[in-house]
């Protein structure tokens, strides 16, 4: 373990050549009375023309991110039937992909198999695990991070098993 732990921010900035990103859980954070997710279900749709509409600055950041050559990929495991919140998700994905992110959808179902972390993740250059944590009802539990190369190696293992089996965005349809 390295004596300074960067923060998430440092890991993405000083990113040189991959960052991946393995989200796990059917619903992250849901607030059904305020928000883009009630937004949502109150029939509001991103438009593909209006980028100052997109979700800021997160996506800002991974255009800048991809402009410097880093490949940034992102793998979802989810359940089939999706659940109302990966609908809303899927339906605004088309946005990190117009920022660079390349985008893929595992139904859970086929993951069975797989040996995979017990927290969704991301990964800096195969050297960097940031651990997302979350309660029960998906609120942010905190990150952790950490550049043990056996974590690293199961989370670059993991998400590489994911994505060979995963669907890229474009043409998942949601069930």
């Amino acid at each position: 373990m390295s004596s300074k732990q960067p923060t998430f921010d440092e890991l993405m900035a000083n990113c040189e050549r991959s960052a991946i990103h393995l989200e796990m859980r059917d619903a992250y954070d849901v607030v059904y009375e305020s928000g883009s997710f009630a937004d949502w279900r109150a029939g509001h749709r991103l438009d593909p023309d209006d980028r100052e509409s997109w979700w800021r600055p997160w996506l800002d950041l991974m255009a800048e991110t991809v402009s410097r050559g880093v490949a940034v990929r992102r793998a979802r495991i989810v359940s089939e039937p999706v659940s109302e919140y990966i609908k809303y998700e899927h339906s605004g994905t088309f946005t990190n992909v117009a920022a660079g992110e390349l985008v893929r959808w595992l139904p859970r179902r086929k993951a069975s198999d797989l040996a995979l972390p017990g927290n969704d993740f991301w990964l800096f250059d195969d050297r960097w695990v940031h651990w997302n944590h979350f309660t029960g009802n998906g609120e942010s539990g905190g990150g952790e991070i950490t550049d043990d190369p056996a974590a690293a190696r199961l989370c670059a293992t993991a998400f590489e098993a994911v994505w060979d089996r995963a669907t890229p965005h474009d043409q998942y349809e949601i069930r």
